[in-house]
């Protein structure tokens, strides 16, 4: 499945991998007719083959979807909610894991930014923005604010550095900063590149579109959002976070630790208006991306820029699926949560994925999603034990370490398994196959391969890649 190689996230902090933290705290913590016979048959085999990996809501296997999930909950593996739609007709809805309903809330991180994407081209449709006017038109302060436009800022190609990087975002993402303080952390650092010279995801991008989404209508964010999208098509469980906290009714973050769930920090949402503000369900997000391609938000020349791709961006949107679906959609993460939504035309077929606890990865999950709405092969995980052969582990004996060295790990057998340690902590690895191994414990994945020369540490969507000395 054609995915993105990184996870499109409300925050990108550089950090200590979660699994050091684990060892430096010691558990504290993707032309018919002139044919010839032969051609014919060729082209009806392949046209078989294509309504064979087609989707329609006659064809779902609910009871495949089912089983994923189940899998998923029942291995403390994955919290959330899963919504799909086809024609606009919701077909399958799950909550799965801890605490989860079908009415619960969920923080959607980065998909807040189709959202803005949208107010802007209903501006732009409106004639009363364009995508050439420059950032020095609203914020001149702002460097290269005379060369940096609109479309720039939606395609993500302004150069302009992440107001969540190197700013202390650990220490002030739940306290709430002024439009000011959160415009000085974009301007007083260097820009990363000069405008249009690449693309670059970048927070700090739809951070100033919502801003001026706000100078255009003289009204805050909230308010723009809510009235010419949420109410316009009646999204009634979605609206803009701007409580510090978790509100009734939605969902807490969690993180996986020691054999159970903990509460994750909740993070000031306001301080990402257009960037990452908003809460919503996965129907409520179904319903919103349906409404996108019938044309009942933009234009539809609009609808067409948005999805025009250059360098792997849209202006507003992501490509998804694979060389023969073709599909457009945005992902989005903070703080514990996860979601993603996507849209695939020709099967008027939409995803919406939620997740407010994540242990196994969110990529794999909604890779399967795929298989399984487009009735391609898949293969669900089971997660039951494998046995494995003393022989076969001792391959994976000895010590690993990271190209920059800053991870190693020495691996021995303890009772006929294997045992992985870090920094004096050990960890015990249930083997999945014959190469593929879990610490439940805590919800690490590891793979070997190159007959166990290279060590693949996953945590989550996270992954590190040690060789063995």
């Amino acid at each position: 499945m054609r995915q993105l190689v990184f996870d499109l996230q409300l925050i990108v902090p550089a950090r200590i991998p979660v699994f050091f933290d684990v060892c430096l705290q010691n558990l504290l913590h993707l032309n018919g007719n002139k044919l010839s016979a032969m051609k014919r048959i060729a082209a009806l085999f392949a046209t078989g083959l294509l309504l064979a990996f087609s989707a329609s809501a006659q064809s779902f296997n609910r009871a495949k979807m089912d089983s994923l999930f189940d899998n998923l909950a029942s291995h403390n593996l994955a919290i959330g909610s899963l919504a799909i739609s086809f024609g606009g007709k919701v077909v399958y809805q799950r909550p799965f894991g801890k605490d989860q309903t079908a009415q619960t809330e969920y923080r959607i991180g980065s998909i807040t930014k189709m959202f803005t994407a949208v107010l802007v081209y209903q501006l732009i449709d409106q004639g009363k923005l364009s995508p050439a006017d420059t950032l020095g038109k609203y914020f001149p302060q702002m460097p290269n604010a005379g060369k940096i436009t609109i479309a720039e800022l939606l395609g993500h190609r302004s150069g302009l550095a992440n107001f969540t990087n190197n700013t202390g975002y650990d220490n002030w993402k739940d306290q709430p900063k002024t439009h000011d303080e959160l415009l000085g952390m974009i301007r007083n650092q260097k820009p990363d590149f000069e405008p249009d010279a690449k693309a670059d995801y970048n927070n700090s991008n739809y951070l100033l579109l919502g801003y001026i989404v706000e100078k255009v209508y003289g009204e805050p964010y909230k308010n723009v959002v809510t009235e010419k999208i949420i109410r316009k098509i009646s999204l009634n469980h979605t609206y803009y976070g701007e409580k510090p906290g978790f509100q009734p009714g939605e969902a807490i973050s969690y993180k996986y630790f020691n054999n159970d769930w903990k509460q994750d920090k909740a993070a000031y949402l306001d301080n990402f208006s257009g960037a990452g503000a908003i809460i919503s369900t996965p129907p409520d997000m179904l319903k919103f991306i349906n409404a996108l391609f019938a044309g009942q938000l933009i234009s539809r020349r609009s609808l067409d820029v948005m999805k025009t791709m250059k360098d792997g961006y849209g202006r507003g949107m992501f490509p998804y699926g694979d060389e023969h679906h073709d599909g457009f959609g945005h992902n989005g993460k903070t703080e514990g949560f996860g979601a993603s939504l996507q849209y695939y035309p020709e099967n008027k077929l939409a995803i919406a994925y939620c997740t407010n606890g994540e242990v196994y990865p969110k990529a794999a999950i909604l890779d399967d999603i795929f298989k399984i709405c487009f009735n391609l092969p898949c293969a669900l995980p089971t997660f039951k034990q494998a046995a494995v052969a003393e022989q076969t582990l001792n391959n994976y004996t000895g010590n690993y370490s990271s190209a920059d060295g800053n991870m190693q790990v020495t691996n021995t057998i303890d009772g006929g398994k294997l045992l992985l340690t870090t920094r004096a902590q050990p960890f015990q690895l249930v083997a999945l196959s014959d190469h593929e191994f879990w610490n439940v414990a805590f919800g690490f994945f590891f793979e070997f391969a190159k007959d166990g020369q290279t060590l693949l540490i996953r945590d989550v969507d996270d992954v590190y890649e040690l060789h063995k000395k």
